[in-house]
């Protein structure tokens, strides 16, 4: 089989397991088009989590509608534009709802994810990083970013299950589940020759 259109690659899993470090470099190795997750905007996300029962609803709405806009316009890519690459996916979303939001609320959210999921280009492979939880909390640590600071490993061994929980059920687009733990892709060449070998047998391409 060969390439008759640009491949779009989605890259998923828990806070601190290295989605952005893969992602520039696959586009980089692809001559790709980095696409990233807007966090910092949220204007309820630092409320969140001071207090996340009362804010829980509104952050989420906020993602939903924010990740939405920013994945309608791949819809726009057209056979002479680079491959996408990119640190998240609208799914991502329901993740996280199902994790914060109370059973009303999930409701009510279901109903408008469930309007826009169909609006939206499916990738063409999931890349799923998992990592165990202290490699996450050392990560973290480690980058520093303030809002990121209050996880702690309860919160982080939840959010992990509920990622492993889903993709142990998700069959909609091709999934490659790798365990990062040990894998430097951000620095050696061997583990992304492998990552970028494995997406593209799973697209049904050759491999480079």
């Amino acid at each position: 089989m060969t390439q008759d259109r640009p491949l779009y690659i989605a890259v998923e899993g828990p806070i601190g397991v290295g989605k952005t470090t893969l992602v520039r470099r696959l586009a980089a190795r692809m001559g790709g088009r980095v696409v990233l997750e807007i966090v910092e905007e949220n204007p309820f996300l630092a409320r969140f989590y001071e207090d996340r029962e009362r804010y829980a609803f509104q952050t989420q709405l906020f993602f939903l509608m924010s990740r939405f806009r920013q994945q309608s316009e791949l819809l726009q890519a057209d056979l002479f534009r680079p491959d996408i690459v990119a640190d998240y996916h609208l799914l991502k979303d329901r993740i996280f709802a199902r994790l914060t939001l109370s059973d009303d609320e999930l409701g009510l959210y279901e109903r408008v994810y469930q309007s826009l999921e169909t609006q939206i280009l499916k990738p063409d492979v999931l890349v799923y990083l998992h990592a165990p939880i202290d490699v996450l909390l050392q990560r973290i640590a480690k980058r520093g970013r303030p809002f990121e600071q209050a996880f702690d490993a309860g919160y982080l061994t939840t959010l992990a299950e509920t990622y492993r929980h889903f993709f142990a059920h998700y069959h909609a687009v091709p999934v490659l589940s790798v365990n990062n733990a040990d894998l430097d892709y951000a620095n050696e060449e061997k583990p992304l020759d492998w990552i970028h070998n494995e997406i593209r047998r799973l697209a049904g391409l050759p491999p480079e």
